[in-house]
């Protein structure tokens, strides 16, 4: 999930279709396996994502001692169990009288719950966050809110929130980082940031210390024979002086995992969005908007994949197999509405759908 937080649901149970013993639980689209006749449908339980770090009192409480991944065999990560990939693992609560539920932490305090509860502080759960490597840190700024903020949801968790049959563009979902090349009126240099930086308000300084950093030697890269960068040739394109920000994925041989190479043996960047306007206040370009924007400044975006009406079973289809960049798995596909749109609860209507492989393979890297 790109949104970390371990929630109350109530849960549906389904049939394994080739264990006896065990059964599914289902959240939205994902599944998680749990012991047959642990839970009914209808009953509540804490849903714990992929990328958790489980605390000890609670892996015990789980009988999962020694059974998760990382180093210190406290990670959730997806697992296939007979056949059926199985993504998170469900905390049960307790029935404390016919209408409340509770759960208790590490000290035995309790938390009486319901549906939609965050209970990730209470029972100390953590996200899994990697070290980055040095080519991806640097010295950085304070850029005052004058960055956006970023994220695609997993399909899974919203399944119904991409209608059947309305427009949609879908892309391939590049195992690299991202990466924000932009421009804000009261900066006096280009934005260039990740999105971890970004999501804090952070950007690179433009100084010697930062000479090797990969996000501004990808930058420094896109400046033309005419000595002007990617964000002046998109000032002299968009012909006013507000802000934007050129969102993309560097790619390529030694930014993730040494199987992701693509056709790139040294970074490239290609673009998937571009947000026109003031953070918070703007707008990200549509479809036609975008690809023209990106045949004016001679750019090339993420592979597009399909355009047309949508499906399930299309996004589906297309989640698997190998990239169209070369010789690797594909990552996965992002689905994203021809018009803009927004949803009540997610907000901007863009989700991802992620591949098995992806999920399933051994040593991988998340850097962002």
């Amino acid at each position: 999930m790109a949104t970390f937080e371990c929630k109350v649901y109530e849960l549906t149970i389904e049939e394994h279709p080739n264990a006896d013993a065990i059964e599914l639980a289902r959240v939205g689209d994902y599944y998680s396996i749990v012991r047959k006749g642990q839970f009914q449908t209808g009953d509540l339980g804490v849903y714990i994502p992929e990328a958790a770090i489980v605390p000890e009192w609670l892996l015990q409480e789980l009988g999962l001692e020694g059974r998760l991944a990382g180093k210190q065999k406290n990670r959730v990560k997806a697992i296939k169990l007979r056949g059926v990939l199985s993504q998170g693992l469900i905390v049960p609560t307790v029935k404390d009288v016919a209408t409340t539920q509770y759960i208790t932490n590490e000290t035995g305090e309790k938390l009486w719950v319901s549906e939609g509860n965050d209970v990730t502080e209470f029972l100390g759960i953590t996200k899994y966050e990697p070290r980055i490597p040095t080519s991806m840190n640097g010295e950085v700024f304070n850029a005052f809110g004058n960055t956006v903020k970023y994220d695609i949801e997993n399909f899974k968790r919203y399944p119904d929130v991409l209608l059947e049959g309305e427009d949609v563009y879908i892309t391939e979902k590049l195992h690299g980082t991202w990466c924000c090349m932009g421009y804000h009126p009261e900066i006096e240099v280009p934005v260039i940031t990740s999105k971890g930086l970004s999501d804090k308000g952070l950007a690179f300084k433009h100084n010697e210390a930062n000479k090797n950093n990969l996000y501004l030697r990808s930058f420094k890269a896109t400046i033309d024979k005419d000595d002007k960068s990617i964000v002046d040739r998109a000032k002299e394109y968009f012909f006013d002086d507000e802000p934007f920000y050129i969102l993309g994925e560097i790619y390529g041989k030694g930014i993730q995992d040494a199987a992701f190479v693509y056709d790139a043996e040294t970074p490239k960047f290609r673009v998937f969005d571009v947000y026109y306007g003031q953070p918070g206040r703007g707008e990200y370009l549509g479809y036609y908007d975008l690809v023209a924007f990106c045949d004016r400044l001679n750019l090339e975006m993420v592979p597009v994949l399909y355009v047309g009406p949508f499906s399930k079973e299309k996004m589906l289809e297309l989640t698997d197999g190998k990239t169209v960049l070369g010789e690797n798995i594909r990552e996965g596909v992002v689905t994203v509405p021809v018009e803009e749109r927004r949803d009540l609860e997610l907000g901007r209507v863009i989700l991802k759908s992620v591949s098995e492989k992806y999920l399933l393979r051994k040593n991988g890297t998340e850097y962002n």
